[in-house]
């Protein structure tokens, strides 16, 4: 029997961000899938275990906060990482309160990313 390789979702608006995570998270032997909206991601079949959201606040339609409440529901829930370029408390509050394993203010620090990425991955919770 073969384990399922490490993947990791991106959803951000901004292609050159999902480009440059890609890369990142590539790089350190991740697969890796990226969308441009949450509603694309919805869409899309979706591994559900060794598995990781990175989503991005603001975007137009559903923003980061709406996929968090809609996945809020689901029996197998992937971990989320919430990046953003605001770093006002009430963001990060929110996130928490929305069941966010981690939160980041753009430009992220790669390596922080990815030992967070390796903790949500692992069952590990880290602060926000």
């Amino acid at each position: 029997m073969t384990s399922q390789k490490n993947m990791i979702y991106v959803i951000d608006d901004d292609d050159s961000v999902r480009r440059a995570f890609g890369r990142l998270f590539r790089s350190a032997g991740y697969d890796v899938e990226t969308f441009p909206s949450p509603d694309e991601f919805l869409a899309h079949a979706r591994q559900k275990e060794n598995a990781c959201i990175v989503v991005d606040v603001l975007m137009p339609g559903v923003t980061g906060f709406g996929l968090l409440e809609t996945l809020a529901p689901e029996k197998t829930k992937l971990p989320v990482i919430v990046v953003s370029a605001s770093d006002e408390a009430n963001v990060r509050q929110h996130a928490r309160e929305l069941g966010a394993v981690s939160f980041f203010r753009k430009p992220v620090d790669d390596q922080a990313l990815l030992d967070a990425i390796w903790w949500a991955i692992s069952g590990i919770k880290k602060g926000i």
